[in-house]
Order: C-alpha cells, then structure tokens, then sequence
C-alpha cells in the first residue's frame, strides 16, 4: 500500500522542490493550499500547475479569513512589503504572518488524520529564510509532540511524521536539488509584491532570494521581474 503524504503546497520554489522529494520518495500526494488574501495571491494560480505538473490528484484549497492576521502580506494592509532589505539580518520582518505554519500544519494535520496519512511535508527552511520563526527546526519539534499528544493516531502511536527536507540547504541547493528531481521552476512564483501582470517585484526578501539561489546554482532564473 503506497504511503500517503500531505504537501503544503504555496506555489514557490521550496514546496515545489519538497513535492518532488516526497514524490521520489514513493508518497501518494495530496497537496494543501491555502488562500488568506495574500498580496501574492497569483501563487495559488502557480500551485494549480503544480498539482498538473505533479500529477496530485486531491488539492484541497482552505480560505482564512485576512481579518486574522496583521502583516504586509495582506492586502489592503497598510503596512509596506520592505524593499532591498539585508536579508541576512536575523531581525523578523514585516512580512512574517503569526502563527502561519501553526494553522497550516494544524489543518494539515486534521487532513492527514482523517485519510490515513504517514507525513506531512513543508518547505520550510532555517538557512536562506527572513527570520521567520516557525521556520526554525525547534518550533518543528515542539509541533510534533503536540500532534503525537493531541490526535488519536498519536496517542496508539501512529503519529504523522512531519518532514521539513530543505531546513538546513541554501536556496541554491535547493534549486540543485530540485532540477535534479524533475522540477520546473517557470510553474513556481516567490515574489511577496507582485505587479497585476504578475511579474515580481525583484526587490522583496523572497525575490532576492529567489534571484541569489539561481545565480549561486549557476542556472537561468525563469522569473519575470520588472526592476
């Protein structure tokens, strides 16, 4: 019987490098998306493809309401997405989102639970990231000794595994790593600010780090800026 894993899949470059490990790694993928009125929306557009480019035959797609959460990310905010930031400074930006991967990993979980799944799969990553910290590998440990605590599957010691397979790779081994398995890049997006053509901006933290990731791999970014 095939192991079934729950991708949370965004659109971007990391959880589009994680879907294809664990596609190599022999998981029946549902991929996971979810909508929170994102400034950078046109992801989840990039997430559809994905799902094709993947073959993944469930796509669950959750809506939380923006009202939630206080950040740049948001439309209608009016805090700015920062610009040309040294995005090796340990600070947390703007645009980190509270308790973001506490709620994505949590529907995941009630997801995973319910269809039987063996993991969880994130594209999260303590190396090329802004600061965030439920990026980190602590914050990852304490989430599974909650969810062995808190879900029937955990407690008769089936727990769901939950794999973060990029936290300790830059962002250009994670591109290696990621052409090595198949993947398109030009069916991912990162920008934070996007144009409503849909090009990025070239000037946030994720497309800084998009832009340093490809250059370090030695490989074409696919990316249409407008700088």
């Amino acid at each position: 019987m095939a192991k079934v894993g729950i991708v949370l899949l965004s659109g971007g470059l990391d959880s589009a490098t994680v879907a294809a490990i664990a596609r190599n790694e022999g998981y029946d993928l549902h991929a996971m998306t979810f909508l929170y009125s994102q400034r950078h929306k046109i992801e989840v557009l990039f997430a559809e493809r994905l799902v094709q480019h993947f073959g993944i035959k469930k796509h669950i797609k959750i809506e939380i309401p923006s009202e939630i959460f206080q950040t740049a990310l948001v439309e209608g905010s009016n805090i700015s997405v920062p610009k040309n930031r040294d995005i090796d400074e340990t600070s947390i930006p703007e645009t980190y989102v509270p308790g973001r991967n506490i709620l994505f990993l949590s529907y995941a979980l009630a997801y995973g639970e319910s269809v039987g799944a063996d993991a969880i799969f994130i594209g999260a990553n303590a190396v090329d990231y802004s600061g965030y910290p439920d990026c980190r590998p602590d914050f990852f440990e304490a989430f599974k000794k909650m969810a062995d605590k808190g879900t029937k599957a955990g407690v008769e010691g089936r727990g769901i595994n939950i794999f973060a397979p990029l936290m300790y790779l830059k962002k250009h081994e994670i591109i290696k790593l990621g052409i090595s398995l198949g993947v398109d890049y030009s069916l991912t997006h990162s920008c934070y600010d996007p144009f409503e053509d849909g090009s990025s901006c070239g000037n946030c933290d994720s497309c800084i780090l998009r832009k340093r990731g490809f250059a370090e791999a030695g490989v074409a970014d696919p990316t249409k800026y407008r700088e």
